[in-house]
């Protein structure tokens, strides 16, 4: 064999490889998505717990100390939160094709599940807006600091936050809208624990055999389970002269425990759209309108004294932070006149559990208040600062001071950290 022969044979054989190699690799990246989509379906609980585990990793590098930190975290942070919104999908849609897994849901969903999904299963528009105010709710810390560092400083950040709660409210306002006058929810899509598809259960284990009275010979006798919990009470008796082991009795208090998770109420035979009272009064519809719009009207205050006295100057200006603990009072408390008036029985005894919930979720929002603008800067961060300096240079708990310097330092320059809504 010549050499040019030799070197066409290897040149033949090289391309063959390559074309061979392309083809395979070109036929698993088409097959990539499915896989995935597959083990996302199959192993839910696994993916979870990954989601969970990275999510903890971004709360730990949190702050300043080493440059770009706070924006890496916060991108490994923000990709943790698009990536599961992609997962909840496939698990919603997963769920539509399992009958049993639909049966399933139906048992264990929630009032907040229930009521979300029937508005996204209603309005192809409403879900789009939800999925869309997710996204910007996991994003908005990511764009502030992005702004801050590559946009042009504190003044490109404030228009960033500017746009980003006006693009908020209005998608807030166009979600009452969709649900006929409704006050709204948080979040506004169910959550991971209302769509993924439960897991197939185990075949049983082979019944263990019974003795001529018809009871197991088993010497802890046997126990009445539900789920994975038993019900037994861990004690048995012999008999003394047939030497027979009698069953343990059943614990009342994990019987009464277990029916009690069985009790229907109202709420559970309540069509999905009646879990909220209609906005049905002018009073109702300025309440909930107060409560979309306050975090805009901060944000401009905001913007406007920053730039007239400085980053830290403006801060500390209390206007800001009073009109904005103001709107949100007034509009928590108009909303519970309207209640008190519209609803029977009132705040105490008339609402369903999906409004007794979300005001819980609204109170407690206020308590962010301590951490944000003139107070924070006046009145938390000094706190903040002597809580660190005194677990400074002591084992183990000078781990957690650092973690709470970092969260001080994203506290203190940046509005999104505090963001309820």
């Amino acid at each position: 064999m010549t050499a040019s022969s030799a070197l066409r044979h290897a040149l033949s054989n090289t391309t063959s490889v390559i074309s061979t190699t392309a083809s395979a690799l070109s036929s698993t990246a088409l097959d990539l998505p499915s896989a995935y989509s597959n083990y996302v379906i199959h192993n839910s609980s696994s993916v979870s717990q990954i989601e969970s585990a990275l999510r903890s990793l971004t709360y730990l590098l949190p702050g300043s100390r080493l440059h770009d930190t706070e924006l890496a975290s916060e991108s490994l942070h923000t990709f943790v939160q698009l990536l599961s919104i992609y997962h909840d999908n496939l698990l919603a849609r997963a769920s539509k094709l399992m009958p049993a897994a639909q049966a399933a849901l139906k048992q264990k969903t929630s009032p907040h599940a229930r009521y979300t999904k029937f508005w996204a299963n209603r309005s192809a528009l409403y879900r789009q807006l939800a999925v869309a105010l997710k996204i910007a709710q996991y994003t908005e810390l990511l764009w502030e600091m992005v702004a801050r560092r590559r946009l042009g400083g504190d003044k490109a950040r404030w228009r960033v936050i500017v746009l980003l709660e006006s693009f908020k409210a209005m998608c807030r306002l166009l979600l009452m809208r969709l649900t006929n006058t409704r006050p709204l929810v948080s979040p506004p899509l169910p959550t991971r624990e209302d769509v993924a598809p439960p897991e197939l259960p185990l075949p049983d284990e082979a019944d263990p055999p019974l003795d001529w009275n018809g009871m197991s010979p088993d010497p802890l006798g046997p126990q009445i389970s539900i789920g994975s919990e038993s019900l037994g009470s861990g004690r048995s008796w012999m008999m003394p002269r047939t030497k027979l082991t009698l069953p343990d009795l059943p614990d009342p208090d994990a019987i009464t425990s277990y029916l009690v998770t069985k009790v229907i109420t109202p709420d559970d035979i309540k069509p999905a759209k009646q879990l909220l009272h209609k906005l049905g009064t002018l009073q109702a519809q300025l309440a909930e309108i107060l409560y979309i719009l306050r975090p805009v009207v901060y944000a401009l205050l905001m913007q406007r004294y920053a730039a007239r006295y400085g980053k830290k100057g403006g801060k500390a200006q209390w206007t800001p932070w009073l009109v904005g603990i103001s709107i949100d009072y007034l509009s928590r408390q108009l909303a519970k006149r309207s209640l008190e008036r519209r609803v029977s029985g009132g705040v105490s005894t008339g609402l369903t559990a999906l409004e007794r919930e979300e005001l819980k979720k609204r109170g407690w929002g206020m308590g962010w208040w301590a951490m944000r603008g003139a107070f924070y800067e006046n009145v938390t961060k000094s706190v903040v600062d002597g809580v660190v300096g005194r677990l400074k240079g002591k084992p183990l708990l000078d781990l957690v001071g650092g973690v709470v310097e970092d969260y001080g330092y994203l506290w203190d320059e940046y509005h999104f950290s505090t963001s309820t809504m």
